[in-house]
């Protein structure tokens, strides 16, 4: 038998060992550890052999009487299942009570693309956040991932001072698609202000914080969110500036190979969503600057 913190703290090595995303570790880890504290504060069971079906529909119950978005509890329902099949792995249990618990029905929202204005406004809103303006350049400026971006290091970028170019590496991992992206001047530049306030410290992360610890994601969004409101932008998040680098290069004429190969797309029909939204000019072979 196997107890609850027993059984979490191998999922979390379980996730660390696969190479999963540290943003990608947090959810989960947080997802599990509320399940476990409803089955053991509302059904009083301490031990995941004892957890049943009708527990885990509980625990869906309770979440959307909380008021949690069909879209969230179908996360968290992934985070269950995988949490479940590594039990059933590791052989701690012999059945999964996992496996017949079906998602939720939910449209996707289509995605929200800041216009140049918009985008315009929110970075003249940060410029005076060298930290959180370096977020937004780099998010807005390469499309990539704000749990992507919460593990760049010093050494995954270089910068050409010559050319005013330079070049953005990001590693593979189970979710994300080893690539280089090339980085543009305006970029270059919010990075380079940004390396002066930076405090000297040993981590190699690009954003810290003042005690020297990586930003955490959360925290990434929060500034971010900050600034979209200051600068009256309505229904938009973090992660809306990928969709805006996506959406206005495609919009530019950027090849759509080229847009999904460098936006991590494992597959270009992804991209090709993003037709239904924005109509195609002349085609380039460069990306533009935002």
């Amino acid at each position: 038998m196997i107890e609850f913190q027993e059984a979490h703290k191998g999922f979390i090595t379980h996730l660390q060992n696969k190479d999963s995303a540290r943003s990608t570790i947090l959810a989960y880890g947080k997802d599990i550890q509320q399940l476990l504290d409803f089955v053991k504060d509302e059904l009083s069971k301490t031990q995941v052999q004892s957890i049943e079906r009708s527990d885990i529909q509980g625990f869906l119950d309770y979440l959307e009487k909380s008021g949690f978005t069909p879209k969230t509890i179908s996360r968290k329902i992934n985070s269950t299942k995988t949490f479940f099949r590594f039990l059933k792995i590791s052989e701690y249990i012999t059945d999964d009570p996992a496996t017949l618990i079906s998602h939720p029905k939910f449209e996707t929202p289509p995605p929200r693309i800041l216009t140049e204005t918009e985008y315009r406004a929110l970075r003249d809103a940060a410029k005076g956040d060298t930290r959180t303006y370096a977020i937004i350049e780099i998010l807005l400026q390469t499309g990539i991932r704000i749990g992507e971006l919460s593990e760049i290091s010093l050494d995954s970028f270089q910068i050409d001072e010559a050319s005013h170019g330079g070049q953005l590496e990001i590693a593979t991992s189970r979710v994300t698609l080893e690539r280089k992206i090339p980085l543009n001047e305006a970029v270059i530049r919010a990075i380079q202000e940004y390396l002066k306030v930076r405090p000297v410290v040993e981590d190699r992360h690009l954003l810290v914080t003042r005690n020297g610890k990586p930003l955490a994601i959360r925290n990434m969004r929060a500034a971010v969110k900050r600034y979209l409101r200051l600068a009256k932008i309505e229904d938009a998040s973090v992660n809306d500036l990928r969709h805006t680098w996506i959406a206005h290069h495609i919009k530019r004429g950027a090849s759509l190979i080229l847009v999904s190969r460098l936006a991590g797309h494992k597959r270009i029909a992804t991209t090709e969503r993003y037709l239904q939204y924005v109509e195609p000019r002349e085609k380039k072979s460069e990306l533009a600057v935002l």
